[in-house]
């Protein structure tokens, strides 16, 4: 029913709204979208010729092929990829500090900063695979469990070496591995080798930092032993902080590498007590507890103990 408009009120009644055609409300669809891309209209190499093709380039063959089950179970797979990622990551986290101890060593820490930033990213993905592996049910598990034998990820060597290279060493996690076996001799080379830490003391001490020689000249394949000089030395560093910034933004890179491992540590604990409970490890340890110990570990003490000095 239409109204007619008030009278009386001077306000003259409200224009009607144009009508837009019925086309215009329709949103335009690239063509794209709605048919397609045709790859002939794109300068594509079909033939390869001579040239070794992606999957030849990444060994996409046995990359792929890697992931052999022992059992029918579905979520076997997921167990496998989540482990094999992992070490992928743990690889190139490695190549990352190797790269940075060789900065640490010639005193030239600006390139470092940007390897820290991609160890951190690459830290990121570890503490993610936890997130895609807690899917699994304590059902799930139990599967297949048994058909690992005694295989534990106490045994991956990349984890060993990045321990070890970070600077937190016991000599008998070696004798996991048999003697005379690659694993063994290249966790035993890494045992006696400067850890980051040990260079990074090192350079400190070159640039007048006073570390105790007792500190410099220790045996490396024994733990470290937090030394309160060297607390006193990094004090220097960040009350110096202006004149000696490279070395105040290693301390800190320090720390977040640190951080981000003990997080690490943690959510694998977690996940480890959330699909197993207080089972023991298939390595033989005792599971959650022994992951529990790690929790106190810290890979630079006196970086973490300066801040209660301050």
């Amino acid at each position: 029913m239409n109204r007619a408009p008030r009278q009386g009120t001077g306000v003259p009644p409200e224009p009607a709204m144009p009508t837009e055609p019925a086309t215009a409300r329709e949103p335009s669809v690239p063509p794209e979208v709605a048919t397609g891309v045709d790859p002939s209209e794109e300068p594509v190499h079909w033939d390869l010729g001579a040239s070794q093709s992606y999957a030849e380039y990444l060994r996409l063959d046995r990359l792929l092929s890697a992931q052999e089950l022992l059992s029918t179970e579905h979520d076997e797979m997921l167990f496998i990829i989540v482990h094999q990622v992992s070490e992928l990551w743990m690889r190139l986290m490695l190549h990352e500090l190797h790269g940075v101890i060789e900065c640490v060593q010639r005193d030239d820490l600006d390139p470092s900063f940007k390897m820290f930033d991609r160890i951190g990213r690459v830290q990121a993905q570890l503490l993610a695979v936890w997130d895609v592996l807690s899917s699994m049910t304590p059902a799930d598990y139990s599967s297949f469990r048994n058909l690992l034998g005694r295989a534990s990820g106490f045994q991956s060597l990349q984890y060993r070496l990045l321990e070890f290279t970070l600077g937190n060493r016991h000599a008998r996690y070696i004798d996991v591995h048999p003697a005379g076996s690659t694993a063994h001799i290249a966790l035993s080379r890494a045992l006696q080798a400067p850890s980051l830490y040990d260079e990074v003391l090192r350079l400190l001490s070159q640039r007048g930092y006073g570390v105790p020689a007792a500190v410099l000249g220790r045996d490396l394949s024994q733990p470290y032993t937090p030394s309160k000089q060297v607390t006193a030395a990094w004090l220097g560093v960040y009350h110096n902080a202006d004149e000696d910034w490279d070395l105040y933004e290693l301390a800190e890179r320090l720390v977040d590498l640190d951080h981000r491992f003990q997080l690490w540590r943690f959510q694998h604990m977690k996940t480890v007590e959330r699909i197993i409970g207080y089972k023991p490890g298939t390595g033989g340890t005792a599971g959650v507890s022994y992951l529990a110990k790690a929790l106190r570990l810290r890979l630079f003490p006196e970086l973490w103990e300066l801040r209660t000095s301050m």
